[in-house]
């Protein structure tokens, strides 16, 4: 497997999506994923989201899908119930490239993004079962501000 050294981080294309749900659905497989996986949920919610403002992947030398990290704009009625206006990040690594500075590439670009977009705070939905999850986005800089019922969600405020 290849290290951070070796990753490539990108905007993902369409041309991505098969990749990147093969990946989604290694994560479904490991047990630690179970949102949908398939090519249209991967087109739909990430690569081609309305509200999105960057979808990014990274990529091994020789092209494997190591991961994706997405940020979309929250809106009136989102889901999450996050802040209108801020950011909404989704994190995603494959199992074989767990903990080999993926997560902190993709972060480095959607940082980047996320300032240039003007948003003021970054939030991730955390399933409080998602230990490594969790971990990630505090070694990232988010902290934990609220917690609905089963979910740890953390913040990332761009101002600070």
């Amino acid at each position: 497997m290849a290290d951070a050294a070796q990753v490539t981080i990108r905007r993902a294309t369409p041309a991505d999506v098969p990749g990147l749900s093969a990946m989604l659905k290694a994560l479904v497989a490991a047990g630690k994923r179970s949102r949908p996986a398939d090519e249209a949920f991967v087109m739909a919610s990430y690569v081609a989201n309305p509200d999105g403002i960057s979808c990014f992947v990274a990529l091994s030398e020789d092209g494997e899908v190591l991961g994706l990290q997405a940020l979309s704009r929250a809106t009136a009625g989102n889901p999450y119930g996050t802040p209108e206006g801020w950011g909404i990040i989704g994190t995603h690594v494959s199992p074989a490239a767990a903990r080999r500075g993926v997560g902190s590439g993709l972060f480095r670009a959607t940082r980047e993004a996320a300032q240039a977009a003007g948003l003021p705070t970054i939030e991730a939905y955390i399933q409080t079962a998602n230990a490594e999850g969790r971990g990630y986005y505090a070694a990232m800089g988010f902290r934990s501000w609220r917690s609905p019922d089963g979910v740890d969600c953390k913040r990332f405020d761009l101002s600070t």
